[in-house]
């Protein structure tokens, strides 16, 4: 086993990045924090890269906190991490990140898997927010991207009594895609991947950052960027031979998968 804190391999325009604390379900100590933030960090400068895979070293994808740190009286927002505790657990990405949540998800982990842009749920995928039962708060952003999954409700219930949510609850919740055979997790994310890395990089960047600038505006608000960032995409000019050529390309993409 290496002892590398995360792992990194990379296929073309895919890199797929490993959480490896197995021995220690992932847990979330105050290296693997910072290992995590300069990872994506540098990822995300690579101009091959399209999409980045984001799992854990099985049996977990990510317990949470090192509490066993943690109570050893290192601080949860130490100078190590001080930088990944200013902003959540992931720089500001561009690049699209996938999280492929192949066990437990819980607390700090789930707020991990918040911070990707979409999930894919192994069937052994379980989440649980537990940060009232420890006696912590969240501070990577829980109590405002749980809701945006779930609903308020739902994000309740889960962070006031830590309940474990299976992965075909988390299905019907909206909070995973897809729930997959746990053998082909990493199969199928790595092929969302590669779909999203055959799509004009430019143009995937800016619709990702539209939905996050949108979601810190109110409804009237999210409107009037969408317009904004439309005017100002199509304002700086658009190629015909362009446009048309990859009409084209949907079309034919569009038959296979019909």
């Amino acid at each position: 086993m290496s002892d590398d804190l995360v792992l990194v391999e990379v296929d073309g325009p895919v890199a797929t990045v490993t959480l490896n604390r197995p021995d220690a379900r992932n847990a979330l100590s105050q290296a693997l924090r910072k290992a995590i933030y300069t990872t994506l960090r540098d990822l995300d400068a690579r101009d091959d890269l399209g999409a980045i895979v984001l799992t854990g070293a099985d049996p977990a994808f990510c317990a949470g906190v090192d509490l066993k740190e943690l109570a050893s009286g290192v601080p949860l927002g130490g100078e190590a991490s001080a930088e990944a505790i200013a902003s959540g657990p992931f720089p500001d990405m561009q690049t699209p990140v996938i999280g492929a949540i192949n066990g437990v998800a819980i607390t700090g982990g789930f707020e991990i898997a918040l911070a990707c842009d979409f999930l894919i749920a192994s069937e052994r995928a379980r989440f649980a927010d537990t940060h009232a039962r420890v006696g912590i708060m969240p501070g990577w952003g829980l109590t405002v991207l749980l809701p945006e999954a779930v609903g308020f409700r739902r994000a309740k219930e889960l962070s006031t009594t830590g309940n474990f949510l299976d992965a075909s609850t988390a299905l019907s919740w909206g909070l995973v895609n897809h729930v997959v055979a746990h053998d082909e997790l990493l199969p199928f994310c790595q092929q969302l991947a590669r779909d999203i890395a055959t799509v004009d990089r430019r143009a995937v960047r800016r619709m990702l950052a539209t939905y996050d600038e949108g979601a810190l505006r109110d409804g009237a608000g999210a409107w009037a960027l969408e317009g904004e960032v439309s005017v100002a995409w199509q304002g700086a000019g658009l190629d015909p031979e362009t446009i048309e050529r990859n009409r084209q390309a949907v079309v034919a993409r569009g038959r296979a998968q019909l």
